[in-house]
Protein backbone atom coordinates (compact mmCIF):
# COMPACT_ATOMS: atom_id res chain seq x y z
CA UNK A 1 0.00 0.00 0.00
CA UNK A 2 1.13 3.59 -0.59
CA UNK A 3 0.23 6.80 1.17
CA UNK A 4 -0.04 10.03 -0.81
CA UNK A 5 0.08 13.59 0.52
CA UNK A 6 -0.49 16.55 -1.80
CA UNK A 7 0.73 20.09 -1.22
CA UNK A 8 1.25 23.31 -3.11
CA UNK A 9 -2.30 24.41 -3.76
CA UNK A 10 -3.48 27.94 -3.17
CA UNK A 11 -4.95 31.09 -4.65
CA UNK A 12 -3.43 32.50 -7.81
CA UNK A 13 -4.46 35.05 -10.41
CA UNK A 14 -5.31 34.02 -13.94
CA UNK A 15 -2.15 33.65 -15.99
CA UNK A 16 -0.12 32.68 -12.96
CA UNK A 17 1.61 29.43 -12.02
CA UNK A 18 1.57 26.87 -9.24
CA UNK A 19 3.49 23.67 -8.65
CA UNK A 20 1.72 20.86 -6.88
CA UNK A 21 3.67 18.15 -5.09
CA UNK A 22 2.62 14.69 -4.03
CA UNK A 23 4.84 12.81 -1.60
CA UNK A 24 4.49 9.04 -1.64
CA UNK A 25 5.39 6.68 1.18
CA UNK A 26 4.95 3.01 1.85
CA UNK A 27 5.92 0.82 -1.05
CA UNK A 28 8.60 1.35 -3.66
CA UNK A 29 7.84 4.48 -5.65
CA UNK A 30 8.88 2.84 -8.90
CA UNK A 31 6.13 0.25 -8.48
CA UNK A 32 3.51 2.85 -9.34
CA UNK A 33 2.39 4.88 -12.27
CA UNK A 34 1.19 8.24 -10.97
CA UNK A 35 -1.52 10.65 -11.96
CA UNK A 36 -3.17 13.95 -11.17
CA UNK A 37 -6.91 14.49 -11.24
CA UNK A 38 -9.21 17.38 -10.45
CA UNK A 39 -12.70 17.76 -9.15
CA UNK A 40 -14.58 21.02 -9.43
CA UNK A 41 -17.60 21.75 -7.23
CA UNK A 42 -20.64 19.81 -8.37
CA UNK A 43 -18.73 17.96 -11.06
CA UNK A 44 -17.21 14.53 -11.45
CA UNK A 45 -13.52 13.88 -10.92
CA UNK A 46 -11.58 14.07 -14.15
CA UNK A 47 -8.09 13.33 -15.33
CA UNK A 48 -5.37 15.94 -15.70
CA UNK A 49 -2.09 14.11 -16.30
CA UNK A 50 -0.35 10.79 -15.85
CA UNK A 51 3.21 9.51 -15.82
CA UNK A 52 4.47 5.96 -16.20
CA UNK A 53 6.40 3.97 -13.59
CA UNK A 54 9.76 4.84 -15.08
CA UNK A 55 8.80 8.33 -16.17
CA UNK A 56 9.27 7.55 -19.83
CA UNK A 57 5.68 8.26 -20.84
CA UNK A 58 3.41 11.15 -19.92
CA UNK A 59 -0.25 11.76 -20.69
CA UNK A 60 -2.32 14.94 -20.58
CA UNK A 61 -5.94 15.90 -20.82
CA UNK A 62 -6.59 18.11 -23.84
CA UNK A 63 -7.59 20.99 -21.57
CA UNK A 64 -4.13 21.23 -20.03
CA UNK A 65 -1.79 20.28 -22.88
CA UNK A 66 0.91 22.88 -23.32
CA UNK A 67 0.17 24.44 -19.92
CA UNK A 68 0.74 21.68 -17.35
CA UNK A 69 3.72 19.36 -16.93
CA UNK A 70 3.86 16.20 -14.82
CA UNK A 71 7.18 14.90 -13.54
CA UNK A 72 8.52 12.62 -10.83
CA UNK A 73 11.60 12.57 -8.61
CA UNK A 74 12.62 9.08 -7.50
CA UNK A 75 15.09 10.35 -4.92
CA UNK A 76 12.30 12.27 -3.19
CA UNK A 77 9.46 9.82 -3.92
CA UNK A 78 7.49 12.77 -5.20
CA UNK A 79 5.42 13.53 -8.26
CA UNK A 80 4.88 17.10 -9.38
CA UNK A 81 2.37 19.00 -11.47
CA UNK A 82 3.69 22.28 -12.82
CA UNK A 83 0.73 24.42 -13.81
CA UNK A 84 1.32 27.49 -15.96
CA UNK A 85 -1.04 29.97 -17.64
CA UNK A 86 -3.72 29.11 -15.14
CA UNK A 87 -7.34 29.88 -15.95
CA UNK A 88 -10.36 30.36 -13.67
CA UNK A 89 -11.77 27.11 -15.04
CA UNK A 90 -8.77 25.27 -13.57
CA UNK A 91 -10.21 25.97 -10.12
CA UNK A 92 -10.75 22.63 -8.37
CA UNK A 93 -9.47 20.25 -5.77
CA UNK A 94 -6.48 18.43 -7.24
CA UNK A 95 -5.82 14.82 -6.29
CA UNK A 96 -2.74 12.70 -6.67
CA UNK A 97 -3.19 8.99 -7.36
CA UNK A 98 -1.06 5.86 -7.73
CA UNK A 99 -1.66 2.87 -9.97
CA UNK A 100 -0.16 -0.61 -9.94
CA UNK A 101 -1.85 -1.35 -13.26
CA UNK A 102 -0.19 1.11 -15.59
CA UNK A 103 -1.97 4.40 -14.90
CA UNK A 104 -2.64 6.64 -17.83
CA UNK A 105 -5.66 8.95 -17.73
CA UNK A 106 -8.40 6.55 -16.68
CA UNK A 107 -9.63 7.06 -13.12
CA UNK A 108 -10.50 3.40 -12.85
CA UNK A 109 -6.82 2.48 -13.30
CA UNK A 110 -5.81 4.09 -10.03
CA UNK A 111 -5.72 2.27 -6.73
CA UNK A 112 -4.63 4.83 -4.13
CA UNK A 113 -5.62 8.45 -3.68
CA UNK A 114 -4.45 11.43 -1.68
CA UNK A 115 -6.74 13.81 0.20
CA UNK A 116 -6.46 16.59 -2.35
CA UNK A 117 -5.26 20.18 -2.43
CA UNK A 118 -7.38 23.19 -3.37
CA UNK A 119 -6.39 25.34 -6.34
CA UNK A 120 -8.30 28.57 -6.88
CA UNK A 121 -7.66 30.78 -9.89
CA UNK A 122 -9.11 34.26 -9.74
CA UNK A 123 -10.01 36.27 -12.82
Amino acid sequence: QVQLVESGGGLVQAGGSLRLSCAASGRTFRDYAMGWFLQAPGKERESVAGISRLGTSTYYADSVKGRFTISRDYAKNTVYLQMNSLKPEDTAVYYCAASVRGGGLALSSYDYWGQGTQVTVSS
